[in-house]
């Protein structure tokens, strides 16, 4: 098992404990409004348990995968913070991309800063990653302003093929990461139990 410490965080794998919170972030408009073309429908129950079962079956088969992002002095669920292939754009494949998302009543208090340079690290240190991108809708600028935070810069615009949606594709190297290390928040200290 995969666990990620920062100073207020824990990162872990999702567990029966997060399907509620998770269920019940999905199904929020606002925190929902960029993903996809912004018609998603609510995860519920059933497809946010299951979405929790292919995060763990991703974790046996790349090494990388989905991390619940825990308040460690409340024990709260604040959202999550993943590596996943993004395979919804083909495009800018061999790749693995960074995304996040939290409930929006953790938003502006610097959790998935925190949260993605920890994984960043993990990526980069533990895994042996050259590359790591991050997909935004061109307007999301609260993931822009992450994403420069964590010392990504912006790679080019694209489009979704699926559905046509405007993104922003970001990029780190491994050269990069090391370079601006210090500078880099939410280092986290990575276990494997």
């Amino acid at each position: 098992m995969i666990s990620l410490t920062t100073d207020r965080l824990l990162l872990r794998r999702p567990n029966e404990s997060d399907i509620d919170p998770l269920a019940e972030m999905n199904a929020d408009p606002e925190v929902m409004r960029y993903i996809g073309d912004g018609s998603v429908l609510p995860m519920d129950r059933n497809r946010t348990a299951g979405g929790i079962a292919r995060a763990h079956e991703e974790w046996e088969e790349c090494g990388f995968g989905l991390l619940s992002v825990i308040l460690r002095d409340t024990g709260q669920f604040a959202g999550w913070v993943a590596l996943t292939v993004p395979a919804f754009l083909p495009q800018i494949l061999p790749a693995v991309e960074i995304g996040w998302r939290l409930s929006r009543r953790h938003w502006g208090w610097g959790y998935a800063t925190e949260a993605a340079g920890a994984l960043l690290r993990l990526g980069f240190i533990d895994r042996g990653l050259d590359r790591i991108v991050s997909i935004r809708h061109v307007d999301n600028l609260r993931s822009k302003r992450v994403m420069d935070k964590i010392g990504m810069r912006l790679g080019f615009e694209t489009v979704v093929p699926a559905h046509g949606t405007p993104v922003a594709v970001h990029e780190i190297t491994r050269a990069e990461f090391d370079a601006s290390r210090g500078e880099v928040d939410g280092t986290g200290a990575l276990s494997e139990t």
